[in-house]
């Protein structure tokens, strides 16, 4: 099946989005069956707690829940203060919260606390910059905050890109001109499966909102092979992926093939596809690569592929190297929380 799909369905009542591009399944949004707290992205007036000696953070009261920012310098106990929740939390533990607000939407990101107009690097034609920017500008005009308009408005139409940061201005006006009450208040909700979706994935050649999309697409299939531990890699090679408590083990395996070199192209094949894997099961944390052998001259290779695979996937992932046994160490962030089927 040539081309990309996005389908908008729900699992078990929850809603989920699949992203289909020629075939195989690249990425994967689903909510969580039992909602452990507030979605990344939401926006509160926390109130603060208290500081954490030794630890330089402080606990907020977010209204219901708390979360907990890293950075207390200057905060006193009961001060309010407009936070966006970062990242998932581990069980028991109150999620990362940020006070650098961000408005977030298809085209654009509107930053308080950045002010000028700025263009995704992505976007390289010239005569198009000049477009969007002269628009964002035009938008823009009068505002104290700043923008980023993002790659995905490259070609759309001009009333669309328009209309997307008007309303992110629109929503950042309202919020902080909210944001000095003395309650903790939940004041924009964090997007779910679908929202996430319309706002971060291309426009795809085909999109199924209609109810059993997922089965009518072939997803289900798909979903079955993308969960599994034990994952196909070109050329017969194969990998365990195998989340523990502790960390996210990965076993590479060079299949049927003996050849002197079928290490290193195993160990490729798992470069260019470890985001994947890692992003449609939303694992995160602490990732042991336990790589087919191969000669310690063929590792700047390998790490130049892998480096790059990670570099197009968008989520902060920090390689970490080389242990003396051999194994590779990475460490992701937790972005998403593990998909449970």
């Amino acid at each position: 099946m040539k081309g990309s799909v996005i389908a908008l369905d729900e699992i078990d009542g929850r809603r989920a989005a699949a992203l289909v591009v020629d075939g195989t399944l690249e990425d994967l949004l689903v909510d969580p069956a039992d909602h452990p707290g507030p979605l990344p992205g939401a926006i509160y007036r926390g109130i603060c707690e208290r500081p954490m000696k030794g630890q330089g953070g402080m606990f907020l009261d977010l209204g219901g829940t708390r979360g907990f920012l890293r950075q207390a310098k200057g905060l006193a106990p009961g001060q309010p203060l407009l936070v966006q929740v970062s990242g998932w939390a581990e069980a028991g533990k109150a999620p990362a919260v940020s006070t650098k607000v961000l408005f977030k939407s298809r085209y654009a990101i509107v930053t308080p606390e950045a002010p000028g107009l700025n263009l995704s690097r992505q976007v390289r034609d010239e005569e198009e910059r000049v477009r969007l920017l002269e628009i964002a500008d035009a938008v823009m005009e009068g505002s104290p905050y700043g923008l980023i308009v993002r790659s995905s408005a490259e070609g759309a139409d001009d009333g669309a890109v328009a209309e997307d940061i008007a309303e992110m201005r629109t929503l950042a006006e309202a919020v902080l001109g909210d944001a000095q009450g003395r309650e903790p208040e939940l004041l924009v909700d964090g997007p779910d499966a679908h929202v996430s979706a319309w706002r971060d994935w291309p426009v795809p050649d085909v999109l199924d909102e209609a109810p059993g999309s997922f089965e009518t697409n072939g997803i289900a299939d798909l979903l079955d092979r993308a969960l599994a531990s034990r994952q196909a890699l070109a050329g017969g090679a194969y990998a365990f992926v195998e989340p523990t408590r502790a960390l996210v083990a990965v076993d590479v395996n060079t299949g049927s093939d003996t050849s002197l070199a079928a290490g290193l192209k195993a160990n490729i094949a798992l470069a260019r596809d470890l985001p994947r894997l890692l992003r449609l099961r939303g694992l995160g944390g602490q990732v042991t690569l336990d790589l087919a052998p191969m000669p310690k001259k063929d590792r700047a290779a390998f790490e130049q592929v892998l480096r790059a695979a990670f570099r197009r996937d968008g989520i902060e992932t920090t390689l970490a190297g080389w242990t003396p046994l051999g194994h590779f160490e990475l460490q992701r962030k937790r972005d998403r929380l593990p998909v449970e089927l």
